[in-house]
């Protein structure tokens, strides 16, 4: 029993791939629509995707035109070739902004671009891209469906960007290149005041003001404690529970003495 049917799926299988096989060779326009359109019904992206890349511009200026353009960049978009999806997508909306699918369509063409923004170690242009294509869906449909999801992939760009200024300012503490830490630490904070990262910037910004006060020769030793020294009260003031605080506080004590070492003298 199990083989007979095992048997009628094996061949129901072929007989499909036949008739599809059969008509993406045809010239019957006609008959691509209607396989095309099962086939998307069905979820059967590839297929229905390579019948529609071959009808589509016949059916430029027809009434069939808006939904195989939507069905078209549809498939892209579940295949994941988002650069295509993205750009299908947009062409649907500039096309047909009046459609009901208009804002549906919006809002996948901006998702295209969330899904082609890279690790947030690497260049970031398609991550502002993608945050640009979002805030435009987000003032053009403010009271979208899809307003939430729009929203949280933004929050997730954001801290991508937040991160990649992070780590480099991080980094230029851990290769001890201090002075550009420091400058980076404040051009983070500036940029990302609600960052969620913020507390450990702070943190880091006076651990590397530090180091290159306790690192100072002589004559410049003196105004650099004192730039630390301010560092330090910033941290206290802002994060008082900050993990760091303890650390902290003892490399405080240090600049202290040295602080005092140079009133002494004077």
């Amino acid at each position: 029993m199990k083989r007979g049917l095992y048997i009628l799926l094996i061949s129901i299988l072929f007989i499909s791939c036949s008739d599809f096989q059969k008509t993406l060779k045809s010239e019957d326009t006609a008959a691509k629509f209607e396989l095309a359109t099962e086939l998307y019904d069905a979820e059967k992206w590839n297929k229905s995707y390579r019948l529609l890349d071959q009808i589509l511009q016949q059916y430029r200026g027809k009434p069939q035109a808006e939904k195989l353009t939507f069905m078209h960049a549809m498939c892209s978009y579940q295949l994941g070739t988002y650069y295509e999806a993205s750009y299908h997508f947009d062409k649907f909306t500039d096309i047909y902004p009046q459609s009901e699918k208009a804002e549906q369509a919006s809002f996948l063409a901006a998702k295209g671009y969330y899904f082609n923004s890279p690790a947030y170690s690497k260049e970031q242009k398609e991550t502002v891209e993608a945050i640009e294509k979002l805030q435009i869906f987000i003032n053009e449909y403010p009271n979208s469906q899809y307003l939430a999801d729009a929203n949280e992939l933004v929050k997730e760009l954001d801290f991508k960007l937040e991160k990649k200024a992070f780590e480099i300012a991080k980094q230029y503490n851990i290769i001890r290149e201090y002075k550009a830490s420091i400058k980076s630490f404040n051009n983070f904070l500036l940029e990302f005041p609600g960052a969620s990262l913020r507390s450990e910037a702070v943190y880091y910004r006076f651990d590397s003001a530090y180091n290159l006060a306790i690192l100072s020769i002589e004559y410049l030793k003196e105004q650099r404690v004192k730039e630390a020294i301010g560092y330090y009260k910033v941290l206290q003031k802002s994060y008082p529970e900050s993990e760091y605080m303890e650390a902290a506080t003892l490399m405080n004590e240090e600049l202290q003495e040295q602080l005092n070492t140079f009133t002494t003298k004077s």
